[in-house]
């Protein structure tokens, strides 16, 4: 049968794969919906000819397309900022109020004024490596017999963050720490509005809000507004997997790239991106043999299989494979990033013996395991339960692959190292999917009661979020 809007099919699309979004109703439950091969906002008009190009006079006024994106993306900004502003004013009065950090070295933990202590640790690092760039060798520690028998080096630490500190120092005059903080902070706002993203994909616009909310208080979110890379990192891993939920390959080749240049955490995010690539191209090779010239149901071609999968799975390990190998020839020892971690800060893959000695150790009060921080490690003991039972009900929504396989590759990658396990909440912030099965059970609640159950845990997150860690442990 000879259809007439066949004929006038839209050319063959990579994105022809059917997606789901869900849609809000009136009493702020998600309700499914069905879009076949195109983007949610978009409808295919066959047979109808192109609108004509506007005069510059009929040019509509701007304002009301920035009215619309406020209104969108504004609650999402509001909530998380409002939160994470409790959240930081208390653990700012906790610091003042203990008074320790006034006894410390500068260099850990301590400072002249409260904020100079969200620069110390690894932010001590980072100011380096931007003031003084990166001079990377295995220096060994004179007479080290123990676990720490290199002296510690900045090519630890990965380039992109003190990059951007340096790039923004430069363009506003700022200092390297207040950059540092601009750019941590910038970069967490967005990370809030990718993770409401990929959140809303799944559970509806609420389920996002509610994601972006436990953005602000989740364990270990002291770290977001801090001269740490964890924001940024996040920020670029989320839009990356919203990218690959959205079939922009390329979009998500560059963002995993640079990710890569951020933190070893990206390994997971890489091995997710490929998955989900090659899941799509085996569906376009599929839909290719059964289909041939003839449009799919859906009115597109399946003439070719798009190499932009493909490309994207090329792209997304480069940024991470140069680094460690820039670090390698410098060091000459392309395994020496490795022997770096392992000989000046006892970090390595050890196949989860630190966790299990953690877990076996602590319920009944013995801290002879390594690098025992006990309010610290209670608080990452309890961020490993909730990932565990979060997860299966993750694993219950069916989110795409992308998601999957970078939460559980994550959390393998955590557990299974040796490291100071009070950090293990930290590094497990990456796994911002768990956030899903969370947020689509809060997107019942009304707006009053989502504001202050997210209130009271804003409260709590700067005594567990941002005090334990940077005054009770080691971040």
């Amino acid at each position: 049968m000879n259809d007439p809007r066949l004929a006038e099919s839209p050319p063959y699309e990579d994105e022809y794969e059917d997606e789901y979004e869900y849609e809000d109703d009136d009493n702020g439950l998600g309700n499914r919906r069905r879009t076949e091969g195109r983007s949610p906002v978009t409808r295919p008009s066959y047979g109808t000819a192109p609108a004509p190009s506007p005069s510059p006079a009929a040019v509509p006024h701007r304002w009301p397309r920035l009215r619309r994106v406020a209104e969108r993306h504004g609650p999402v900004l509001a909530l998380y900022g409002a939160l994470k502003l409790v959240g930081f004013c208390v653990f700012m009065y906790l610091l003042d109020s203990s008074g320790d950090f006034r006894r410390k070295h500068p260099r850990f933990g301590g400072g002249a004024h409260v904020w100079d202590v969200l620069a110390t640790w690894d932010g001590w690092w980072y100011q380096q490596i931007a003031a003084h760039g990166y001079h990377p060798a295995l220096v060994p520690v004179p007479g080290a017999t123990g676990l720490i028998t290199i002296e510690g080096n900045s090519a630890a630490f990965f380039p992109l963050y003190p990059a951007l500190m340096r790039l923004v120092s430069w363009c506003t005059g700022l200092g390297l720490f207040g950059a540092g903080l601009l750019v941590s902070v910038v970069a967490s706002f967005a990370a809030a509005l990718a993770i409401h993203g990929v959140t809303a994909r799944i559970g509806g616009r609420r389920a996002g809000l509610a994601a972006a909310g436990l953005w602000a208080v989740w364990p270990a979110s002291g770290m977001e507004w801090s001269a740490y890379s964890e924001s940024l990192y996040v920020a670029l891993a989320a839009w990356a997997c919203y990218a690959v939920m959205r079939h922009r390959w390329l979009t998500a080749g560059l963002l995993t790239c640079a990710a890569g240049l951020t933190r070893p955490t990206a390994t997971a995010l890489i091995a997710a991106l490929a998955v989900a690539a090659l899941l799509a191209v085996h569906r376009q090779w599929r839909d290719v043999r059964r289909w041939g010239d003839a449009p799919g149901p859906d009115g597109k071609r399946r003439r070719r299989i798009t190499p932009r999968p493909l490309a994207a799975v090329a792209i997304a390990p480069l940024g991470l494979v140069g680094y460690l190998g820039w670090v390698g020839y410098r060091m000459g020892d392309y395994g020496g990033y490795f022997k770096l971690q392992e000989g000046a800060w006892a970090h390595t893959f050890d196949y989860g013996k630190q966790t299990l000695d953690v877990f076996t150790s602590l319920p009944v009060g013995h801290f002879d395991y390594l690098f025992a921080s006990p309010f610290e490690d209670l608080v990452s003991v309890a961020t490993v339960l909730l990932a565990l039972i979060v997860l299966p009900l993750l694993l219950r929504l069916r989110p795409p692959p992308v998601l999957v396989v970078h939460t559980l590759l994550t959390i393998a990658l955590v557990l299974g190292s040796q490291q100071i396990f009070g950090n293990v909440s930290r590094y497990l912030l990456p796994a911002f999917p768990l956030f899903v099965p969370c947020a689509v059970g809060m997107r019942r609640l009304s707006t009053p009661v989502l504001c202050a159950v997210l209130g009271v845990a804003a409260i709590a997150s700067g005594s567990y979020a941002g005090y334990a860690l940077f005054e009770l442990g080691v971040p």
